[in-house]
């Protein structure tokens, strides 16, 4: 199998341990099945999407619409590599997973307005609805109209590219999940994350300025309760509906 290749940009090694594993895991994907690339280390190196099933994009505490003066070295290295990739990505209409940061920069890249104005979401569960064209997407078909899942974000799209069709949304941020062109995906919610995982970024990034440190716990204890399966269905279908032999 040509591998999947997984892009993080998380410089906290827990969270982008955890959120690495959750790909293989709910992605039903071994180690040797994909090239793990920590941007935040050492940016986007050449890639060749030849060489690849599909390409996905992890979350992490960059923001696309963050004043240029305050991105650190590592932030615009991973932006313009990225930047980049999505060139080859979108040109070639090649297999794309962005997830929370992931959507944010293929917005981005592609014209639509991201920005922290509104529709940020604190962490937490949120019920996600599909739209008229997502009950039809080759890749949600069959999944229930309405689920959970995990979020927490401080930038959201506010305007959608041109060509952008919009699969799902919820009410506090309109903007959920979109496809460009025919294989080319992207969500604002997690779809590798589950309350295990949410509970290890709470811990990561409480001082983040997502929401008062003081109120960890509370939220730990909280996500613990939530039931939420239906996100992880789509990363697996994603890798399964993509994969490609050698």
């Amino acid at each position: 199998m040509k591998p999947f290749l997984i892009l993080q940009l998380r410089p906290e090694d827990a969270a982008s341990d955890n959120e690495f594993e959750a790909f293989l895991e709910y992605g039903n994907l071994k180690e040797s099945e994909v090239h793990r690339v920590r941007m935040e280390k050492g940016g986007v190196p050449q890639i060749d999407l030849n060489d690849y099933s599909g390409v996905i994009v992890g979350g992490g505490p960059f923001n696309i619409s963050d004043n240029e003066e305050h991105k650190s070295d590592a932030q615009k290295r991973t932006e313009e590599g990225l930047l980049r990739l999505l060139d080859d990505v979108i040109e070639q209409d090649f297999p794309y997973l962005g997830a929370c940061y992931g959507i944010g920069i293929l917005v981005h890249h592609q014209k639509g307005y991201v920005s922290k104005e509104q529709y940020g979401e604190d962490v937490g569960g949120v019920d996600i609805f599909l739209t008229e064209d997502g009950v039809k997407d080759p890749l949600l078909i069959g999944l229930p109209k309405e689920f959970r899942a995990f979020v927490g974000h401080k930038e959201a799209c506010q305007t959608l590219p041109e060509g952008g069709v919009l699969l799902a949304s919820s009410k506090t941020c309109p903007v959920q999940m979109i496809r460009l062109k025919t294989n080319v995906y992207a969500t604002q919610f997690h779809p590798e994350l589950d309350s295990e995982g949410i509970n290890v970024r709470i811990n990561v990034y409480k001082n983040a300025g997502y929401f008062p440190p003081e109120d960890a716990e509370r939220l730990c204890a909280k996500m613990l309760k939530e039931e939420i399966t239906v996100p992880m269905e789509i990363t697996k279908r994603f890798v399964k509906k993509y994969k490609q032999s050698l």
